[in-house]
């Protein structure tokens, strides 16, 4: 049997589990082209642990509404996906053995990085779903790294997905969500920069991708922080050296969040 693709994914805001946009049929339609996963391991800009990498372990996470200002309908959504403990021991395990400082966590729910793009794509929730955090203060070639001690699970039949934003400036964003225009002009400092990473990602150019902060064209204004790109270094890395990237879907969402999603064979 061929091993699990890796996948990243931008998940936007939070408001796409309840709207009708290209990116949500994107997500809806997702598990129809892949294999059936036994388990989900989410990497989430929205879980962050410094120092080293937590691991989620509790049997059955909460829903975390990690978010305000929204409808409150977005409120009463909740992802009951089960947990999986002994699989969280397994990753930390091996992501120890890489070097990385480790620790299983408890009574950490699922956030809105990995719920609201599983509500989509796999909305029976009857699929065990681990996360694993990223680094804030550390960048592309630590999330690399932590990808490599994931890459065990492509032959488990789990499929790794890294949740973020291929672009995340909130500041221009907000603007366009306070008056709720969706399909607001892209700017070109958007466009130039998802064409430079889509051109990387699918070259397969991992050092200048490790080196985007000074290659990319407008990389600190899509990316005033970068936590939201750093789980597409983790997919990457767990994909395995030589790998490179297909894109799946390409969209705009309040016109500055590009919500690009790759898989990487």
């Amino acid at each position: 049997m061929p091993s699990m693709p890796t996948l990243f994914i931008s998940h936007g805001s939070p408001d796409i589990a309840l709207a009708e946009t290209p990116a949500t049929s994107f997500l809806k339609e997702l598990r129809h082209s892949l294999p059936r996963p036994r388990a989900i391991v989410v990497a989430s800009a929205h879980f962050e642990a410094e120092g080293g990498v937590a691991v989620s372990g509790d049997a059955a996470p909460e829903t975390i509404h990690d978010f305000g200002g929204f409808a409150p309908e977005l409120y009463e959504l909740a992802y009951p996906a089960p947990g999986d403990p002994s699989l969280a021991e397994e990753i930390a395990a091996a992501v120890r053995g890489s070097g990385l400082r480790t620790s299983v966590m408890t009574r950490r729910g699922f956030d809105h990085g990995a719920w609201v793009p599983l509500l989509l794509a796999f909305p029976e929730a009857d699929i065990p779903v681990v996360q694993v955090s990223v680094d804030p203060s550390h960048g592309p070639d630590h999330h690399l790294k932590l990808g490599e001690a994931l890459s065990f699970l492509r032959e488990r039949d789990v499929l790794l997905v890294g949740s973020g934003s291929l672009t995340h400036n909130l500041r221009a964003a907000f603007g366009h969500l306070r008056a709720g225009v969706r399909d607001a002009d892209t700017p070109a400092w958007v466009t130039d920069f998802a064409a430079w990473m889509t051109d990387r990602l699918v070259s397969g150019d991992r050092a200048a991708l490790a080196d985007y902060r000074l290659r990319a064209p407008h990389a600190l204004e899509n990316h005033p922080t970068d936590e939201h790109l750093m789980p597409l270094y983790v997919a990457l890395g767990a994909a395995g050296e030589g790998a490179r990237a297909e894109r799946l879907h390409e969209s705009r969402d309040y016109g500055v969040l590009a919500m690009e999603a790759f898989a990487f064979h």
